[in-house]
């Protein structure tokens, strides 16, 4: 992206994306595929993007959802990690250098920078959407702000089970 403008044009274009993909489709696991589909193939500079559930069985654990990218951790406690993180706070969890956050899990040696943004409906956490990039500093405020928008219309466009 050559400016900040052209940034935030891009997520304006994500979220029509997402509104469109999910007309007429309202069920949770067909919304959350597609979402992560999306995502990892217009948005560039992604090595992985995708869902980690709150487990119903545990609701300290995230169990692994949707996703796009190579093979994935399948369980993380809330009490581990970046996705861990942004599950215990809900809150956006903004990592320019994985290496250096503590108790990072490195699934993919490649991920350098991590984005996370809780998944909340009805004011209760869902899931958390990961997003890992190979770049160090890939994410900044513009990508968290354009993605808590994306998400948005995805649980507003979703019917959860």
């Amino acid at each position: 992206m050559t400016s900040p403008e052209a940034k935030r044009a891009s997520y304006d274009t994500l979220v029509a994306q997402t509104q469109a993909v999910l007309h007429g489709e309202r069920d949770w696991l067909a919304n959350l595929a597609q979402f992560a589909a999306l995502v990892y193939n217009s948005v560039p500079h992604l090595n992985w993007a995708g869902f980690y559930m709150v487990n119903a069985k545990n609701e300290r654990e995230l169990v692994l959802g949707p996703f796009q990218g190579k093979v994935a951790c399948v369980r993380i406690a809330f009490e581990r990690g970046v996705c861990g993180a942004c599950a215990s706070t809900q809150e956006v969890q903004l990592v320019e250098d994985v290496h250096a956050f503590p108790g990072h899990i490195a699934c993919d040696a490649a991920s350098r920078s991590e984005l996370v943004l809780p998944v909340v409906v009805d004011g209760r956490l869902r899931a958390v959407f990961d997003l890992d990039s190979p770049e160090p500093a890939r994410f900044d405020a513009i990508d968290s702000e354009g993605f808590q928008r994306a998400i948005a219309a995805l649980v507003a466009g979703t019917d959860w089970a």
